[in-house]
Formats: C-alpha cells, structure tokens, sequence
C-alpha cells in the first residue's frame, strides 16, 4: 500500500518519515516532490569498469542553467535530505520532467527502510535540455511494509551508501568484488 498526504504528514510527526527541508506545498495526494540540488557530476573516464573504483567531477549548476547532452550519464542529487524508518521509499520522475526526456534514475528508484541520505540521481536525457538547481525533479512515494525489519541499510555493515554527502555519489559496485579483484 502506497502512504496519502495524511499518511506522510503522519510519519514525520512521529519521526518515522524525514524529509529536510520540508515545504507543505510539495506534498501530493501520495508523494512529496523532491529538487534538483546545485552540483552535478560526471565520470572522469568514457570506459567505466565495474571492479574499479570509477572517479567522477563534480559541478555547481550555473543561476542560467547548465544543458544536459545525450549519450551522457550525470549524476544529480536532491536537494532534500530524507530518512523513512517504517516504509520503503521509491523515487519516480515528475511526468513534467519525463516529457521533457530527462530519466532520473536507471535502475535505482526504491531505496530501503534505514535509508538516510540525500538521492543520487543517475540522470539522462533524449535529446539537449537545460536544468536547473532547485527546480522540481522527481517524487517520494511511501510503500507499507508487512512485518518487522531485521536488518534496515543503515545499520548493514555492507551499506555502500551511508556516509552523509549532499553531492552525488559515484558507483561503489567496485566493493562488491574482493579485494585481489579490485582495479585500483
């Protein structure tokens, strides 16, 4: 089941649900819509490989916008910081933004209960078009869970995406490989 407005507004009373900054206005019916934050950033390599720790370059989107090109992976991320402790949040695109062929995320739009951070968004898009900071980018959609949670993200020894950071984050799939496997 997907939480309402009520629902939401329910779970940041009771510190289940955290959304920083919280704006009433960018609640919907069933999600609250999140922004695009100032920094950007893109992979230093054109070659990525997946036993590598692949670096990126970050940078501050410009008060006239910065144009996105296609055939170009961007890393975004959201200007809201969250927590959801009891629900397992989904990130989904704005149909505003779909229309104007910007895909937010390639495959990681759910995020798990334990889940504190800022989003990364692993955005591209079909043809140019210009963004910018601050502007509406995509929607939190809140799911019930049925039963108890043995082991939320932020207490998994293995989570690869806990440390605080309101900048994009690179892949760390080179993590996923033992140590001799690694390309350093």
């Amino acid at each position: 089941m997907i939480l309402t407005d009520k629902e939401i507004l329910a779970g940041i009373d009771n510190g289940t649900i955290v959304i920083e900054p919280f704006d009433r206005s960018c609640l919907g019916s069933n999600s609250y819509d999140v922004h695009l934050g100032r920094t950007l950033a893109t992979y230093d390599n054109d070659v990525l490989d997946a036993k590598a720790h692949n670096r990126i370059t970050t940078f501050e989107i410009p008060d006239e916008g910065y144009v996105l090109d296609p055939g170009k992976l961007y890393l975004g991320v959201t200007e809201e910081y969250t927590e959801s402790h009891a629900h397992v949040p989904f990130l989904e695109g704005k149909s505003s933004v779909g229309r104007l062929g910007i895909d937010i995320h390639a495959t990681a739009g759910k995020g798990d209960i334990g889940f504190c951070n800022y989003w990364t968004l692993e955005i591209s898009v079909k043809q140019p078009v210009r963004v910018y900071a601050g502007m509406p980018i995509g929607q939190l959609i809140y799911f019930l869970v049925h039963g108890d949670v043995i082991n939320p993200y932020n207490r998994k020894p293995s989570a690869k995406y806990n440390d605080r950071a309101a900048i994009p984050v690179e892949s760390m799939m080179w993590k996923n490989f033992p140590e001799h496997e690694r390309i350093v």
